[in-house]
């Protein structure tokens, strides 16, 4: 039997080796925590669980901290900047997923609770994965970005929600004392987030301000009003994670929300490790391994097909063009970490069985495997199926996928971010028109006075409303090398089909990407660095006694303001 320092060390040495290589294949880290899991669970659980109680507290903790992080960045007024169309596509996809998912399972035989827990969980997507993908794919703030978004917001909520309900819950009398337990689950949990807002709102703010000063103080303090919260939601009867959430969510809003984050990450990292290592052990300890093959198969294609297609199918409704319905659908196309907690948590309280736990840790794994690829080729995907979903398009769209067609200039500039609008505000209007489907930027281009078509380029619909005869030259600020090289693939084929050879310029991140873009068929590629040096070193050669830098001063800040 080793000794808990020796069984930490193994696994944390174990986790990172796994975590290193799946960095370099570009997988989730998540995924090589959950295998290591899956290796002690085969080949040595025994010295784990000699220290299980170790293991237990370091695996809670990880949860705590999670949902600390999660609760500091919670903020529902950010509801309205997604408009009332996120809000009701996200409540549509958690209600007919996690029903869906509940006849699923009860049609599997499994039993009334265990579908429940099925059902929730198959309806949260992973926030970290599906906010990472975003990021990397520098579309945050794209039409299915926000969107996106909104529906993980609105899975929050729920989340809060049925935690709050499930803390309130005991092992006996779960079905026959449902109606009272509801009720009284409900009250404890409004009277312990009320108390805690109260303070958060009137005493914590005072607290804060007066260690403002000490990043040691600051770091303390937040881990006390954490600790504090979770001792007073378990003294309540709820779980310790639902106090590590509102005590987050109390501070979301905090000036110093930002420096907490920041310190207390690396021990979320650190816990979470060991809990997703824990995990994935369980996968492995349900011996009747075979019971679970087909639900789990199941399972999965419901959520990497039939999710998408609940989400597709509520945006076309609504009104938006086919493009982001079927982005925003594969992109929240697995289940969340939250739900392997929330399952855990299940089976801590006795209502479900470790069948459940490898059941849905099982899903977890191949959803979050699964769809790390088809967001990867979500280009290729979309125009392989594209036809297809034409039929359920809407004729006409409203606001988020608009298009105003019949327009056409000398030059065609796609983005209209930092970069596009260095690039538009530098040449006259009249000979620009700009592509770009972020609303708020598309505000912004009518403001100041700029032809615009709104929506996204790499879109076949959108395409057909330029008029690719009377342009010179098409300049793509989007960053991407996958998107960048279908982009310049299609418009090859548009200047073949038309007899217009118009330049193509795109920008590049790197020179090896660069590199790329060239043999893709670009007249030019631009680095952002490297033209903005170039052209300083120019402004500088042609005047050595440096006379025109107020003119150039003031020309850049107009551009900022």
């Amino acid at each position: 039997m080793l000794s808990l320092f020796s069984a930490l060390a193994l696994v944390i040495i174990l986790a990172t080796t796994l975590a290193i290589f799946f960095r370099f294949f570009k997988q989730p880290t998540i995924l090589a925590y959950l295998l290591a899991g899956a290796c002690v669970g085969i080949f040595g659980y025994g010295e784990i669980t000699g220290n299980k109680e170790a293991f237990e507290l370091f695996s809670e903790l990880g949860i705590v901290f999670l949902l600390f992080l999660v609760g500091l960045e919670i903020n529902y007024f950010t509801l309205k900047s997604v408009g009332k169309d996120a809000a009701l596509i996200g409540i549509g996809q958690v209600l007919f997923t996690s029903v869906l998912g509940f006849g699923l399972a009860t049609l599997l035989s499994f039993s009334y609770v265990e579908a429940l827990y099925i059902g929730f969980a198959l309806m949260l997507s992973s926030t970290i994965i599906v906010v990472n993908t975003l990021s990397e794919k520098k579309e945050l703030q794209s039409v299915y970005g926000k969107v996106s978004l909104g529906i993980l917001l609105i899975q929050d909520f729920f989340a809060l929600l049925v935690l709050v309900i499930q803390g309130g819950f005991r092992e006996e009398g779960v079905i026959g004392t449902l109606a009272f337990s509801l009720i009284f689950a409900i009250f404890k949990g409004v009277l312990l987030v009320f108390v805690a807002f109260y303070a958060g709102r009137v005493y914590i703010p005072k607290l804060f301000n007066f260690v403002a000063r000490s990043t040691d103080l600051i770091f303390l303090t937040s881990l006390a009003w954490l600790f504090m919260l979770t001792w007073l939601a378990q003294t309540a009867g709820f779980s310790k994670e639902i106090g590590g959430l509102v005590a987050g969510i109390t501070l979301a809003h905090s000036y110093e929300r930002y420096q907490i984050a920041a310190r207390l990450k690396p021990l979320r990292d650190f816990f979470l490790l060991i809990f997703f290592v824990t995990l994935g052990a369980s996968l492995f300890l349900f011996t009747s391994f075979s019971e679970i093959i087909v639900p789990l198969v199941i399972f999965s294609l419901f959520i990497l097909i039939g999710n998408p297609l609940i989400v597709f199918l509520l945006m076309v409704f609504r009104g938006f063009s086919k493009r982001p319905a079927f982005f925003s659908g594969i992109t929240i196309a697995q289940i969340s970490e939250f739900s392997l907690i929330f399952v855990a948590a299940g089976f801590a309280l006795g209502h479900v069985d470790e069948k459940i736990v490898a059941l849905i840790t099982g899903v977890g794994v191949v959803t979050i495997v699964v769809s790390s690829y088809g967001t990867a080729h979500a280009e290729r995907l979309y125009k392989l199926v594209s036809p297809i979903l034409s039929y359920f398009e809407r004729k006409e769209v409203m606001a988020f996928g608009e298009i105003k067609g019949g327009l056409s200039k000398r030059i065609v500039l796609v983005g209209f971010h930092r970069t596009g609008q260095a690039i538009a505000y530098n040449l006259p209007k009249e000979d620009i028109l700009i592509v770009d489907f972020d609303p708020d930027m598309h505000t912004k281009i009518i403001c100041d006075g700029f032809s615009s078509l709104f929506g996204d380029i790499a879109d076949l619909d959108v395409r057909d409303h330029i008029d690719f005869k009377k342009v010179a030259a098409v300049i793509s600020t989007i960053p991407g090398t996958v998107e960048n090289i279908l982009f310049i693939e299609e418009l090859l084929e548009i200047r073949k089909k038309i007899g217009n050879h118009f330049k193509i310029i795109i920008r590049s991140r790197t020179d090896d990407e660069a590199k790329l873009l060239y043999s893709a068929g670009a007249d030019y590629v631009f680095l952002p660095h490297t033209t903005a040096g170039r052209f300083l070193a120019r402004y500088i050669a042609s005047d050595p006694h440096f006379t025109s830098l107020a003119t150039l001063r003031r020309d850049d800040l107009a551009i900022c303001i």
